[in-house]
């Protein structure tokens, strides 16, 4: 993980968030990043293993009662979240959540209904 941290800085690229999961047999890193096409070129031109999945980022302006919101939402319009992780960084000076779900265009469009604002890659990006 290190590696790809200093890989990523060196380039003037940032980890916005991250999830490190590990088994017996491998570990899994999931990072968004401050330009994924810079990220792309770079694991290519460097052979690192990497998929790439879009995420939903929503902004939480009170967690405590916006998370229920937000789950009961997507729960409601029977949109499976495959994982989450908060932002390193809070973009305007409020959390954020970054969520991978089954489908982005109905989850963007429930949720901003539901009053959330959704965040851009230029909003997370430094």
């Amino acid at each position: 993980m290190l590696d790809i941290v200093k890989l990523l800085n060196a380039n003037h690229t940032h980890v916005v968030a991250l999830s490190v999961s590990e088994s017996t047999d491998s570990a899994m890193a999931r990072i968004v990043v401050s330009d994924p096409e810079r990220v792309q070129d770079l694991f290519q031109q460097n052979n690192v293993a990497f998929g790439i999945c879009e995420v939903v980022v929503v902004e939480l302006r009170e967690v405590a009662t916006q998370l229920v919101k937000l789950l009961a939402a997507l729960f409601m319009a029977e949109v499976n979240v495959h994982f989450t992780y908060p932002l390193l960084t809070r973009p305007r000076g409020l959390a954020a959540l970054a969520l991978n779900v089954d489908d982005n265009e109905c989850a963007s469009s429930v949720l901003t209904g539901a009053g959330f604002k959704l965040l851009s890659q230029n909003d997370i990006s430094r």
